[in-house]
């Protein structure tokens, strides 16, 4: 069943679950930061690898304009244990293995990937405000380049 992408000024759907820590993680928590939620298909892939080593990257960026980063796929906190571990990566990713917060996000959906269709978790990134409010969605993402159009789009004059 696919869903739909949020809209631009919806209230941003509340979730908790746990991270790669077994911490829980809820959006609630980042009340008051602006929060970039992003989803991608699977850890340790070659493009969410590079999409994940790029906001590892450019983190510091991110910190210093008070931008919280949290990755979210379907992957269990294990797999994301090891994916951090294994790129050092310095923000949370959030365990969904019962799909509520990627259906709830509506990036559950049909992909096509050499010919087959399959249901998966599409490559999305939401920019959540300090309320709790989506303030832009990227649909369609470029893995390598995706961390400095955030940062673009965050600090235009830079």
């Amino acid at each position: 069943m696919a869903t739909s992408l949020l809209s631009v000024g919806t209230a941003a759907p509340e979730f908790s679950a746990l991270d790669q820590n077994g911490q829980s993680v809820s959006l609630t928590e980042y009340r008051g930061r602006k929060v970039i939620l992003y989803f991608y298909p699977k850890d340790d892939t070659p493009g969410c690898t590079k999409e994940a080593c790029a906001f590892r990257d450019n983190f510091p960026t991110f910190n210093a304009i008070g931008v919280e980063v949290l990755g979210v796929s379907i992957d269990d906190g294990a797999k994301h244990k090891k994916f951090v571990e294994k790129y050092q990566l310095p923000f949370r990713l959030v365990a969904d293995p019962d799909k509520t917060i990627v259906q709830a996000y509506g990036v559950w959906g049909l992909k096509k990937f050499m010919g087959k269709e399959y249901m998966g978790t599409n490559r999305v990134t939401y920019l959540i405000n300090e309320e709790g409010v989506i303030e832009k969605v990227w649909p369609k993402v470029s893995p390598e380049k995706h961390a400095q159009e955030l940062i673009a789009y965050l600090q235009p004059s830079a």
